[in-house]
């Protein structure tokens, strides 16, 4: 879903400035759920607009107004006006795991290959 800037007044995000952005709206989650808030791919392509903490976790137990940590990364001052389409959030489900300590690991393929180990390479002088 498209979450909307519930400002008062716009707001004028200079170039590497970051702005909390209210949304107006509250929600309740079941337990066993999360929200999480995403940028917006036509705003960081346009504008340079994103998101610092993306993305942003809405735990179950919260229930104060969803706002969005805004970040202009751009080279041009951004405003955001109210009713402005700044993010989106999508609602899943999550496991909770019981974690147990061991002194190895099971091998796979990749083992600890990092970046680039998954069947395609485009750093320089990887294998």
């Amino acid at each position: 879903m498209d979450l909307f800037a519930a400002v008062q007044e716009d707001v004028v995000l200079s170039p590497g400035e970051t702005g909390l952005i209210p949304t107006g709206y509250s929600i309740e989650l079941p337990e066993g759920y999360e929200a999480q808030v995403r940028p917006r791919s036509g705003l960081a392509v346009k504008h340079q607009i994103g998101i610092l903490n993306s993305p942003g976790t809405i735990d179950s137990d919260y229930r104060g107004e969803i706002k969005v940590i805004l970040t202009n990364f751009g080279k041009e001052p951004y405003t955001v006006r109210r009713g402005d389409r700044i993010a989106q959030m999508v609602v899943q489900r999550y496991a909770r795991v019981d974690w147990e300590e061991v002194g190895t690991l099971a091998t796979t393929p990749r083992g600890a290959g990092g970046f680039g180990h998954t069947g395609f390479s485009s750093l320089k002088g990887d294998k």
